[in-house]
C-alpha cells in the first residue's frame, strides 16, 4: 500500500436519493488506513437536474476544497459515477483526478431510469443521448487510473452487466443488493485496493470524440 505521502486526498460522490450519509462507514474506513477523505451532497438530488449539471457541482467543490492545482482521487457510486465520469471526461478532470473509482455505476443505463420521468432519469436510460456522448468518449479513461466495481445482483442497475465497461480495471464482487455497495467489507477492500494502486503516468492529452463501444448489454425486460 502507498505510503500516507504518496496518498491523494479522495472524493466520494454519492448517488441520487441519497446523500453523502451514504459513505459514513467507508469514509471512516478510508481516514482510517490514512487517506484524508471528503464528499458533498449535490444541490438538486432528485433526478431534477441533468447530470451534466451536476458534474459541475464536482468541479467547483474540488477547486474550492483542493485549490486549482492538487491532483485528487474519485469514488462515485451509482448515479454518481456517471456524475464523475461526465466531469473527468467533459469538464476536464482527467487533468486532476488520478484514480477514479465507479461503484454499480449504469455506464450503459438502467431499466430502473423508466420508472421517472425527471431529467437526471431520463439520462441514465439505455441508449440515452447523455450516455452515447459519454461513452463516445470512454477513451478518456484511458489515461488514468480507473477501475469499475459491481455485483451480478444488484437490482437497480438493470442488467447488472451494465457497470461494465471496455476500459481500465473490472472488479465484480459478490455482494447482494445495490445498497450494499457502499458499505460492504469486500467493497470497501476493493476500494482500498484500488486507491492505493500506482498512478498512470501517460501524458494528459486533450480529449476527442471516439468510436469505441461499451459491450452489448442483452436483457430479456
Amino acid at each position: 500500500m502507498n505510503s500516507d505521502r504518496d496518498r491523494n486526498p479522495v472524493l466520494l460522490v454519492h448517488g441520487i436519493f441519497v446523500n453523502s450519509g451514504v459513505f459514513r462507514k467507508m469514509s471512516a474506513y478510508l481516514t482510517d488506513l490514512g487517506w484524508s477523505v471528503y464528499s458533498f451532497n449535490f444541490t438538486s438530488n432528485y433526478g431534477t437536474v441533468g447530470l451534466d449539471e451536476l458534474a459541475g457541482q464536482i468541479a467547483d467543490y474540488a477547486d474550492k476544497t483542493f485549490g486549482l492545482e492538487q491532483h485528487f482521487d474519485l469514488v462515485g457510486l451509482s448515479m454518481g459515477g456517471l456524475v464523475s465520469r461526465y466531469y473527468v471526461q467533459q469538464l476536464g478532470g482527467f487533468n486532476r483526478v488520478d484514480r477514479f473509482i465507479a461503484i454499480s455505476a449504469p455506464h450503459s443505463g438502467t431499466w430502473m431510469a423508466y420508472s421517472l420521468w425527471s431529467k437526471g432519469c431520463v439520462q441514465m436510460r439505455p441508449k440515452s443521448a447523455f450516455l452515447d456522448e459519454l461513452n463516445r468518449d470512454v477513451t478518456v479513461l484511458e489515461q488514468i487510473n480507473f477501475t469499475s466495481i459491481w455485483t451480478d445482483w444488484d437490482f437497480i442497475i438493470v442488467p447488472a452487466a451494465s457497470s461494465q465497461m471496455p476500459v481500465g480495471k473490472e472488479v465484480k464482487l459478490p455482494i447482494f443488493a445495490h445498497g450494499n455497495m457502499a458499505r460492504h467489507s469486500k467493497s470497501l477492500e476493493a476500494v482500498a485496493e484500488a486507491l492505493s494502486a500506482p498512478i498512470k503516468h501517460y501524458p494528459r492529452l486533450e480529449h476527442i470524440h471516439c468510436d469505441q463501444k461499451l459491450p452489448q448489454i442483452r436483457s430479456n425486460i
